[in-house]
């Protein structure tokens, strides 16, 4: 609830501004008096200070519906801000028929946030129906309703809400708000609709891209019965280009299945970061670790001996399979020129076993050339597959780019 009143703060201070620019409009000296020095103490930060200011001139005799105005305006600005969310309904709620507008809407706001803090989640609702039906719609409105929402356990309403926001503001061009998808995300999981649920994290990868999100949709999309386990190599790279690889067994893993792949130069390189981050080399099965290096840097040397041989005979095999292979192992020794004619010429020969697979592979040499790395990015957006290949692709884009 804490969180609820620091989204308040900045709507409180739009009230004491109204009451302030009002003061000059009809108001008798002695009650204009007390309620600017009950804005001025507001604005200092003494809300319980402003509120007994307010109250002498709510005491006062003879007030004008104008003064009346004021003096409720003001006084559930301090007593919201000074804890008293009681006195700030009343006022705001006597004040809210008077209004129209973006202030009505302002009020009415305020009048559900106070509500909230009470814990008295159906009139904070209502509240919140009221601001919008007045034109409101600040982020932390939408926050409050979120919120209650989610109080509520309706989720498949959070869904719809949620999901509707995440479209529109894709529809205009602009990027959901984070609190939306993690709204749809949540819903749509508690709902069990996998597609939406694993869609929106890829969203929250795609324009947020923090580490829990990358876990969090990594693990989803591993989790699905259509992913291929040749794949895991690709969800390893995407792990550890986001630093969430932190476990030795998590290094030697990766390097023994880009081993498995006949890609040492790659498994080097991996080994290299682990040694680099301390997860390697060290402890108990230091040994281990280094039977490791020693067998990568082995296949290395080999694998680039036989390379150029290779890429001749994958040349004179009838289906491009060979040459798709080939080419990546030239990706991953870092000659893209090299790998984009190889895979190029395989995709081209055709017969292939898994098309998109080789979509991919030529989509991330490209990427990776400094030459051809907008038209990589491109590729990779457009890479086919219901297996994971088209998921892994597009978060290549989010690495790369």
């Amino acid at each position: 609830m804490n969180a609820l009143r620091h989204l308040a703060t900045p709507l409180l201070a739009a009230t004491v501004l109204l009451g302030s620019s009002a003061l000059a409009q009809g108001v008798r000296p002695e009650v204009g008096k007390p309620l600017q020095q009950a804005s001025d103490l507001l604005k200092a930060g003494k809300a319980r200070d402003a509120l007994a200011k307010v109250r002498e001139a709510d005491a006062l005799g003879g007030k004008t519906a104008t003064e009346q105005l004021m003096i409720d305006r003001m006084k559930g600005a301090a007593a919201q801000r000074a804890g008293d969310t009681g006195t700030a309904i009343a006022a705001f709620e006597s004040v809210f028929p008077k209004l129209s507008g973006s202030e009505a809407a302002q009020v009415a706001e305020s009048i559900a946030f106070a509500y909230s803090q009470q814990k008295n989640n159906a009139k904070a609702s209502e509240w919140v129906a009221k601001a919008r039906a007045a034109g409101g719609g600040s982020a932390s409105l939408n926050q409050l309703a979120a919120y209650l929402q989610s109080q509520s356990g309706d989720y498949s309403q959070i869904f719809r809400d949620a999901q509707a926001s995440v479209a529109a503001a894709e529809k205009n061009g602009q990027r959901p708000g984070e609190d939306d998808l993690l709204r749809l995300a949540d819903a749509a999981k508690r709902t069990n609709n996998n597609a939406v649920y694993s869609n929106s994290l890829e969203k929250l990868v795609l324009y947020y891209a923090k580490k829990d999100y990358w876990t969090a949709h990594l693990s989803s999309i591993q989790r699905r019965p259509a992913f291929a386990d040749r794949l895991a190599l690709d969800v390893g790279r995407l792990k550890l280009a986001n630093g969430l690889l932190t476990k030795t067994d998590d290094y030697m893993e990766l390097a023994q299945l880009a081993l498995q792949a006949g890609l040492p130069t790659e498994a080097k390189a991996i080994v290299d970061k682990g040694y680099a981050s301390g997860a390697l080399g060290t402890g108990p099965e230091a040994a281990r670790h280094q039977r490791l290096k020693d067998l990568v840097l082995k296949s290395e040397a080999e694998t680039n001996a036989n390379i150029a041989a290779q890429a001749t005979d994958a040349a004179a095999q009838k289906d491009g399979n060979e040459l798709v292979k080939v080419g990546t192992v030239y990706a991953s020794m870092g000659q893209y020129d090299k790998a984009i004619e190889l895979i190029e010429q395989g995709i081209a020969k055709g017969k292939l076993k898994r098309p998109d697979d080789a979509k991919l592979r030529l989509a991330l040499a490209m990427a990776h050339s400094p030459k051809t790395k907008a038209k990589g990015l491109q590729a990779l957006r457009a890479v086919g597959g219901t297996d994971g290949t088209a998921d892994v692709a597009r978060l290549y884009t989010v690495v790369l780019q």
